[in-house]
């Protein structure tokens, strides 16, 4: 009998707990992942116009309940009730549809999330996470990809101009952002050898990835704020712009659904972040069999850091202004990409030589401080590019003229100079017609005249 116990309490994978979950287990933890992002974003609406309040020295929510903190329930009570108002222009079946393909990806996006270790709920061993896959990560990818069809067709959809910009907008944003998110994870998958977000946390026992991989972790976190439009990349919004951008047309419940669809990504990818990046569930500095990573806890360790990344959107949105289009894409395509290629180069190179045996991570770093110090050299001596001297006035990267230095500023415009020419003109053609005698008038129109 002390035998048969014994084995019952093997160490299992992640894999097999889960798959060793009961269907009542199973419904638990589903209906609890779908309450994560609605509860979280009623949390962080109040959290986000309070904090942007404090951050621009003005008064954020303080009416509704406590200090004004029950302003976003207020506000899920008042959204069902508006009047639902819906352009004759508009493509009724995909307008209905449109939030719903937005909103739904959004909300399963945490299940291939894991929040912890294992743990015992109801005396049934499982760990907390809702299915654990070879391609975990793929999947959290392809469901954040997917809400863009929904922006692409709400904007198609309400047959107004502004949102069709904006659902326009929406798609160019996500080809480029979206690959290079991409690219930043392909260097912790060669690190951790492994798309399972489960291994992935695992693998980063002795040090967290973030600082180990840190250009992919900078890409990352640059690429996030533009996969979920949020402030200075919220260009497919931009009401200074496009009034509201894709959602213009949408009130009542589903412009709710967008609202809510927004901020469930942005749990999902600071989430992803956490899991890929900052060690997922675990503590800092301590192994997997200390007490803080035991039982509950780590759950507190993953909502910390979750809300940490969470703040960073908040602290965007109130310092940074929105970027030019032109901006963006060149930051995307220009920048991100190129460096995430050339990351993935020397990464593949490191692991490469690594796995050979025959170099030393402190010969790696040497090699590495040398030709880090080798291009800086090259870059300083470079001869600066020679301007030419042109009449023309120059232009910025946008296309917007810059006034020359020597700029001097006409008394008179162009229209003042006609209207002067015109005044003048009418003088002396009055003055000739002075001189000319007046024409003689008989008498009998001189009697008609006067009988008028």
């Amino acid at each position: 009998m002390i035998h048969f116990l014994a084995q019952e309490q093997e160490p299992m994978t992640r894999a097999e707990l889960l798959a060793d979950d009961p269907l009542w287990l199973i419904l638990l933890k589903a209906v609890v992942i779908l309450l994560i992002g609605p509860i979280l974003t009623v949390f962080m609406i109040v959290w986000e116009r309070k904090a942007l309040g404090r951050m621009q020295n003005r008064p954020g929510p303080n009416r509704v309940g406590p200090n004004g903190w029950f302003q976003s329930i207020a506000d899920a009570i008042k959204l069902p009730f508006k009047e639902q108002v819906i352009p004759d222009t508009a493509d009724r079946k995909i307008y209905f549809l449109a939030p719903m393909i937005v909103a739904v990806p959004a909300m399963i996006g945490l299940a291939a999330i894991p929040f912890g270790p294992e743990v015992t709920i109801f005396g049934e061993r499982t760990v907390l996470q809702l299915i654990e896959l070879p391609v975990s990560v793929l999947l959290i990818l392809a469901g954040a990809s997917v809400g863009v069809y929904g922006i692409i067709l709400a904007g198609w959809a309400s047959g107004s101009p502004y949102p069709l910009l904006g659902g326009l907008r929406s798609a160019a944003q996500v080809i480029s952002y979206e690959i290079a998110m991409g690219l930043s994870i392909v260097g912790v998958a060669l690190y951790a050898q492994s798309l399972s977000t489960g291994e992935i946390v695992a693998a980063q026992e002795h040090g967290w990835y973030f600082y180990l991989l840190l250009p992919s972790f900078v890409i990352y976190l640059i690429s996030m704020v533009g996969e979920t439009n949020r402030a200075p990349f919220d260009l497919p919004e931009a009401e200074s712009e496009l009034v509201g951008g894709f959602h213009t047309e949408y009130s009542s419940m589903k412009f709710a659904m967008f609202f809510l669809a927004e901020y469930c990504n942005m749990i999902i990818v600071s989430a992803f972040a956490t899991t890929l990046f900052l060690g997922g569930w675990m503590f800092p500095f301590v192994g997997l069999d200390s007490p803080l990573n035991q039982g509950w806890l780590p759950l507190l360790w993953f909502f910390g850091k979750t809300f940490l990344l969470l703040f960073g959107f908040i602290w965007l949105r109130g310092t940074l202004p929105r970027f030019r289009y032109d901006q963006f894409m060149k930051l995307g395509w220009k920048v991100l990409i190129p460096v995430a290629l050339i990351w993935v180069m020397v990464i593949s190179l490191i692991r490469a030589i690594r796995t050979d045996g025959t170099v030393s991570t402190g010969q790696i770093l040497v090699v590495g401080a040398i030709v880090i110090a080798v291009l800086v050299l090259l870059t300083l001596l470079l001869p600066e590019k020679e301007v030419p001297e042109e009449d023309s006035v120059p232009l910025t990267g946008g296309g917007y003229p810059v006034p020359p230095l020597d700029l001097t500023v006409p008394t008179m415009t162009p229209r003042q100079k006609a209207l002067r020419k015109q005044e003048a003109r009418k003088s002396v053609e009055s003055q000739q017609s002075e001189q000319v005698e007046p024409a003689s008038v008989s008498s009998g129109k001189e009697a008609t005249d006067g009988d008028l």
